[in-house]
């Protein structure tokens, strides 16, 4: 494993507690929650039966890295929405697929094609099955262009599910025609976070680049 995978995989293993458990659980389908405005200036607030958190940070070491605060836990909804995102840049939520993040998972990916993520579901929220380490973060992919592939769709599409931590392999036709410029992204490091700052209860980060997205997490108060 390359040097900056190891070092990855080192990072994101100490980042947050370990998870208690569960960590190959299936994914739960999505759910219809209510509205949410947040004015709140805190990071944490009420309202509609949720608890809404802006609880996330940057790890200095890894500063295109977005962690939550503390450990995802089951039953919370992770809502991530892209404001603004270039043509070649995807936003990649990431978990732990082994004990300690050698291997991981890719949950969604982001990109400017609005309401298409992969990994289907609701385009901006994702119910957390399992207690587990996840992290966000971006990366700029080739521009597809190939006037002999008329099947070729304008953004990648499909891509491994499980790999090393911080890394994101195109499959399908489109990576078939753009084999000699992934290899050479490959070795390019994720976007580094170049403006992080709370609005109420919402995190709001910016790559380097302008893409920026908007991230909270919300769990159902106790009764």
């Amino acid at each position: 494993m390359p040097a900056l995978r190891m070092l990855a995989a080192l990072m994101i293993a100490t980042a947050i507690a370990l998870p208690a458990s569960g960590q190959q659980t299936a994914p739960a389908g999505d759910i219809n929650l209510p509205g949410v405005t947040v004015t709140a200036d805190a990071y944490t607030e009420s309202h509609g039966g949720y608890l809404i958190s802006g609880d996330f940070k940057v790890d200095p070491r890894m500063p295109g890295v977005v962690f939550p605060a503390s450990a995802l836990v089951e039953g919370d909804v992770l809502s991530i929405e892209p404001q603004y995102l270039n043509g070649n840049d995807y936003v990649v939520l990431q978990e732990c697929a082994s004990a300690d993040c050698s291997d991981t998972r890719i949950v969604r990916v982001w990109s400017s094609i609005a309401g298409h993520p992969v990994g289907g579901g609701n385009d901006r929220r994702i119910i957390i099955p399992h207690e587990n380490k996840y992290w966000i973060w971006a990366k700029r992919l080739p521009e597809i262009s190939h006037p002999d592939c008329d099947t070729c769709a304008t953004h990648f599409t499909s891509f491994k599910r499980i790999g090393p931590p911080m890394t994101i392999t195109p499959t399908g036709e489109e990576a078939r025609y753009h084999q000699g410029e992934l290899e050479a992204a490959a070795g390019a490091d994720p976007l580094p976070v170049t403006k992080q700052e709370h609005e109420g209860s919402t995190f709001v980060i910016t790559f380097a680049g302008g893409s920026t997205v908007r991230i909270r997490r919300m769990h159902a108060a106790a009764p």
